[in-house]
């Protein structure tokens, strides 16, 4: 679910960005009372994300908008499936179009590109998960599209879990110190995981009692190597360099997490459209949920 405190003030601020002072097209061409009805609709497939994001665009814009979504969350989408159906105020439909794709768009690209890596790993037993390189100030929409592709979330944030990182090890004097100097302001109730890039880092992180220890940008015959080393002793994160093309060879290395960048900071966006008046997509009349 979307905090909707949250999604409201993302939406005012987009709103303002874009409008300023008024949209000057749209109040010069588009009579006052003349309204529409826009079909919002997919021109790829994929999995649909961000339908009530664009929901909020219009209610927040002019609540005489009526948004009529006609997907949810999470479908399966193919060419020519029609999402959802705004009517009323033609010059509010047009003002608010842009931000509501671009949501739409983003969002879909990002769920689209999860169901496709949560796919790649199916016969193993891994969790694919999502990082902090998301757009700032469109976290929660991001992490959100993650987990209507079948993705799942890593911390949202710096407050909600310790991760050491090769920074934080090297300020601290070595993995034990920094383990021991987390646990102090960490709560009891927070695992502490430890970003190594070797087998010494691994033998390091197990000796400090490390909760969980990331395998940072190891090669596939090392990573071998240090699952062997953990055992059950800690969960095991794959990080660094995972691709579609790679993510099920280091599945197959028996990690239990592979976190991957590129799902926030390099998911393309799918192609999404809206038009006034007759819709130009041959409606279909069924979308799957995915799995």
């Amino acid at each position: 679910m979307l905090d909707t405190t949250r999604l409201d003030e993302i939406i005012k601020r987009c709103l303002t960005e874009d409008i300023g002072t008024g949209d000057i097209t749209t109040l010069s061409v588009v009579p006052s009372g003349h309204r529409s009805t826009g079909h919002i609709w997919a021109k790829e497939a994929g999995i649909v994300a961000g339908l009530p994001v664009a929901e909020a665009v219009y209610r927040h814009l002019d609540p005489a908008v009526d948004f009529q979504p006609q997907a949810a969350d999470g479908d399966v989408i193919v060419l020519g499936t029609p999402l959802a159906m705004v009517e009323g105020p033609a010059r509010s439909i047009l003002t608010g179009e842009r931000l509501a794709l671009n949501f739409l768009q983003r969002l879909s690209g990002i769920a689209t590109l999860a169901s496709r890596l949560v796919e790649a790993v199916k016969p193993y037993r891994v969790r694919v998960v999502d990082t902090r390189k998301t757009t700032p100030g469109l976290r929660l929409l991001e992490k959100y599209a993650v987990r209507m592709g079948g993705g799942h979330n890593h911390r949202f944030g710096l407050y909600d879990a310790v991760l050491l990182k090769d920074n934080h090890v090297q300020v601290a004097g070595g993995v034990a110190r920094a383990v021991t100097l987390a646990r102090q302001l960490a709560p009891h109730t927070m695992k502490v995981e430890v970003e190594v890039e070797d087998l010494a880092g691994v033998k390091e992180a197990l000796a400090a009692g490390a909760d969980i220890i990331m395998l940072d940008n190891m090669d596939l015959d090392t990573m071998r190597q240090a699952v062997a080393l953990i055992g059950n002793k800690a969960v095991i994160e794959a990080s660094g360099s995972i691709s579609l093309d790679r993510i099920q060879a280091v599945a197959a290395t028996g990690v239990h997490v592979i976190s991957v960048g590129a799902l926030t900071h390099s998911a393309p966006a799918l192609d999404i459209s809206l038009d006034l008046g007759k819709p130009k997509y041959r409606p279909k009349n069924k979308v799957n949920r995915a799995d």
